[in-house]
């Protein structure tokens, strides 16, 4: 069962007498600008959308290198 609607007001009342009016505004605004910023940030890199890795390798030819890894190779990747 959640908290009643009596215990976050006094969480909230507890809240505003610790931090202030003033600061908490201030606190919100700085994290609703952050939201907007996330959010166009994540807006403008959909539109660059680079197709899946898959894709690209259908589309252009390969070559097949065929060989050995040593232990020391595979320590140095």
């Amino acid at each position: 069962m959640g908290p009643s609607i009596w215990q976050l007001l006094v969480v909230l009342v507890i809240i505003l007498l610790l931090f202030g009016t003033k600061r908490l505004r201030s606190l919100g605004g700085d994290l609703g600008s952050a939201i907007k910023g996330f959010r166009s940030a994540v807006k403008d890199g959909e539109g660059g959308k680079k197709p899946p890795v898959s894709e690209k390798l259908e589309d252009t030819p390969g070559e097949t290198i065929e060989g050995e890894v040593t232990s020391r190779e595979k320590e140095k990747v």
